[in-house]
């Protein structure tokens, strides 16, 4: 089913944090933990951030939405994470998280996920709690970004980051393969040489459901994101995608046929 882009603006205007997070990552019924996508993302992005050799004295998160689990693991890697991220609601349920107030979503099984993943014995909360303060204390700061601008943190100008991460993000923010190729462009200007960006994303897409809103995705596929990403300066070190079995209450919310993962290494400015 093909729909009308749905821009920033419809975004800023009716996105609801909550409501998204309870669809997409709600214990049991959340589409990304029926279709196995997230347990996928947390895999790969322990492998990323330990064998991977990703590393480094600052991340920055594109497009987390009002989400944490992809910085669970890169709160060990890295001095400090950024999250940007361009609607209101978004940042302003982040900052919530980070003063850890009550009332928010539950990623207890998540970050119980990493914590088994790093070897950490879990008992009851005690980890749990751990794992999250340890990301507090490392997510410095929650930013608004546009990514189709040449600087997506304007006016922010930060150092050039060792890692940027974007998960979820960019099949929203793009009309179409000319404004994705644009945009990974500019993430590139975020990033030193030798530093990598990670991009976590779902495929032959075209819209999701919040609620009773209705966004566009663009229909991605891997071909496309292998050339963009390598035109654009990098070598690809790491990719896998996850095939999703066809489930329609689920298709109905989102009809993305599959998940991926990209680990890419910056080798030049283009």
């Amino acid at each position: 089913m093909a729909s009308t882009f749905t821009g920033p603006q419809v975004y800023q205007d009716n996105f609801n944090p909550q409501i998204y997070l309870d669809t997409y990552y709600g214990a049991g019924s959340g589409v990304f933990i029926k279709d196995g996508y997230l347990d996928f993302i947390l895999r790969k992005l322990h492998k990323a951030f330990t064998s991977g050799g990703v590393k480094g004295d600052l991340m920055i998160d594109i497009g987390p939405g009002p989400a944490i689990y992809q910085e669970l693991s890169a709160c060990e890697a890295f001095k400090e994470i950024t999250a940007a991220d361009f609607t209101d609601a978004n940042r302003e349920y982040l900052e919530k998280w980070r003063r850890n107030e009550p009332g928010l979503f539950d990623w207890a099984p998540a970050v119980k996920y990493v914590c088994d993943l790093e070897g950490r014995r879990y008992v009851k909360r005690g980890k749990i709690a751990e794992k999250e303060d340890k990301l507090r204390k490392t997510l410095k700061r929650v930013v608004p970004c546009d990514v189709t601008k040449s600087n997506p943190l304007h006016p922010l100008v930060l150092p050039k980051a060792d890692c940027v991460l974007t998960v979820g993000c960019l099949e929203c923010a793009c009309k179409d393969e000319a404004a994705y190729g644009n945009v990974i462009k500019n993430l590139s200007s975020l990033l030193k040489v030798g530093g990598h960006l990670i991009i976590g994303s779902i495929l032959g897409s075209t819209i999701f459901r919040c609620g009773n809103k209705q966004f566009s995705l663009i229909n991605l596929s891997e071909q496309f994101l292998r050339k963009v990403i390598t035109d654009n300066g990098f070598v690809i070190e790491d990719l896998e995608v996850l095939p999703r079995e066809f489930d329609k209450p689920m298709f109905d919310i989102c009809n993305h046929t599959s998940g991926i993962f990209i680990l890419a290494k910056k080798v030049k400015d283009v």
